[in-house]
């Protein structure tokens, strides 16, 4: 009886799902990207885009859990950039001029959408659909998904195919259109090998196209690329030429290399070039997004008790990122207590309780794709001690350092050489390092491009006005360090989102404060959370 009364309310749903659009609006946030911004950026894409030649991008895998569970779906950033499109199992191509169809219309973007399945989305959610999709995200081409199996798109005629690089992570599902058999099918059309390797196939090309004048300085280069590289390190075509003792042993290794339209860079260059500057459009979700970081970070300061764990902490945050409608976490939450803080990229954030430690908390909300990318470091207790200060106040100096260095024209590594120095002048003042011993309390970088990814792909180039970058160095002395005990454990890490402007920078995370002066006062505070208790639920 039960199945049978299943069956009717499946077949009365999927008929009401199979109508052409939405029998009503659903209500959803106003203040998404808009449709004309994703055909601006195709129409940059496309401009950049060398003569006679297709870029092929895919939406993102759904990617499992365990078991029968699928991760929450996260379209890939490329993608989206270019299209506004949510769901899986796509994928687009972008041709450099118009093509022609059988039907003689032209078109120079084809989007291959999910098709309409009343059954999938009772469970999974509701589908555009390919008509509803070339409606609403003003794509000039859309077709179902399925169609690309049977698209007489001949991918030989193009001087060059640009397309992602593959990973493999991927699943086949029954449906012979999903994101698996797209891929697929694509590499098929395109005569991409199943082995194919980007790094050796852009090697190869670079010496089948280099001339002979240049063929020393190329093995040489191609040397430091591969020494600590097996892969590339033992491919015959690289070592022959590496190792060939004359010009006309290299003329004849070039030689044998076939022509290939295939690119797998293009793309991924392209795309740097597009997402490291920022409209206006992006800045205003950016800025939205770091702004919730901010008053996240505030109102667990006003919150913080030594009693607290390190998942209480990061709950408090990320209940502020979806009170102020944050869909996600731009990266997984670190909160880490003491020796924790030391790990760089720790996301357990499984201890029991934060006692008197310093507590490192990075974290950043995610707001309609744009996401935030935010560290503040604070005591556990609301004052921090001498040595906490000693340690903060270097890290506080090295970031204002690193932030006047963010300036446009600027390399992308002044901030962190700026902040480099503070921080070696300063361990060799208090005695933890040598004047100009190396050392490994500051082991990363100081700044990175953020936006639609926390790593935001970009040039590496000069800085330039409506970037943003990071600017966060840190500190880190675990336990064990070759220094004073007193030193142990201290963790500090401050970093804030720049845009870079025309004339100098603007520090777009400043709301959340990073004195200590600051920071403490925020501490004296009364929180919201005061007085919020919940039932003791141990089982006695």
């Amino acid at each position: 009886m039960r199945k049978k009364m299943l069956r009717t309310l499946m077949l009365a749903l999927a008929a009401c799902l199979s109508l052409p659009a939405f029998a009503q609006d659903i209500a959803l946030p106003t203040d998404y990207l808009p449709t004309a911004f994703h055909k601006k950026q195709r129409q940059a894409f496309k401009e950049k885009m060398a003569p006679n030649s297709v870029a092929v991008i895919f939406a993102n895998p759904v990617r499992n859990r365990a078991n029968d569970v699928d991760f929450i779906y996260h379209q890939d950033p490329n993608f989206y950039y270019l299209t506004g499109y949510q769901e899986p199992h796509s994928m687009i191509i972008l041709f450099s001029e118009p093509q022609t169809g059988a039907d003689g219309k032209t078109y120079d973007e084809i989007l291959f959408a999910q098709a309409r399945d009343p059954r999938e989305e009772m469970w999974t959610g509701r589908r555009l659909g390919p008509e509803r999709a070339k409606t609403l995200l003003d794509i000039a081409e859309v077709m179902d998904h399925g169609a690309f199996k049977e698209a007489e798109i001949d991918f030989a005629a193009f001087e060059e195919v640009w397309f992602p690089q593959f990973h493999n992570d991927v699943r086949d599902t029954p449906n012979d259109a999903d994101l698996f058999d797209l891929i697929k099918q694509f590499r098929s059309k395109a005569g991409i090998p199943e082995d194919f390797n980007p790094r050796k196939h852009a090697i190869h090309q670079q010496i089948r196209t280099t001339a002979p004048d240049f063929y020393q300085s190329l093995a040489e280069e191609i040397f430091g690329t591969t020494r600590w590289n097996p892969e590339l390190k033992d491919d015959p075509i690289i070592q022959a030429f590496v190792n060939a003792n004359s010009i006309e042993s290299r003329k004849k290794i070039a030689a044998s290399i076939p022509p290939s339209n295939l690119n797998p860079q293009g793309l991924s260059n392209t795309m740097k070039q597009l997402r490291e500057i920022k409209s206006p459009e992006e800045l205003k979700l950016l800025r939205k997004a770091v702004s919730i970081s901010c008053v996240g970070q505030i109102e667990v300061m006003k919150a913080m008790r030594p009693e607290m764990s390190e998942m209480e902490i990061q709950g408090i945050h990320e209940f502020v990122f979806k009170k102020y409608g944050a869909e996600y976490e731009g990266y997984p939450s670190i909160v880490g207590a003491g020796y924790n803080g030391c790990i760089l990229h720790y996301i357990e954030n499984n201890r029991p309780s934060v006692d008197g430690d310093l507590v490192l908390m990075d974290l950043g909300a995610e707001y309609h794709g744009y996401t935030a990318d935010v560290t503040r470091t604070i005591p556990a207790n609301g004052k921090f001690s001498e040595e906490q200060k000693l340690i903060y106040n270097i890290v506080l100096e090295a970031q204002d350092a690193g932030i006047a260095a963010s300036q446009p024209g600027n390399s992308m590594r002044a901030p962190h050489q700026a902040a480099k120095a503070v921080i070696d002048k300063r361990l060799a003042e208090l005695g933890i390092i040598q004047p100009g011993e190396r050392h490994n309390y500051f082991p990363h970088g100081t700044s990175h491009y953020v936006g639609l990814d926390v790593h935001d792909p970009g040039t590496g180039g000069p800085l330039q006005p409506g970037s943003v970058i990071t600017v966060e160095p840190g500190i880190y002395i675990p336990e064990n360090s070759p220094c004073d005990k007193k030193w142990w454990n201290i963790a500090v890490r401050i970093e804030d989102d720049i845009l870079i402007t025309e004339t100098g920078n603007e520090n777009l995370s400043a709301l959340a404060p990073r004195t200590v002066e600051a920071i403490e006062q925020m501490m004296a505070q009364k929180s919201a959370l005061d007085n919020f208790a919940l039932p003791n639920i141990d089982n006695k």
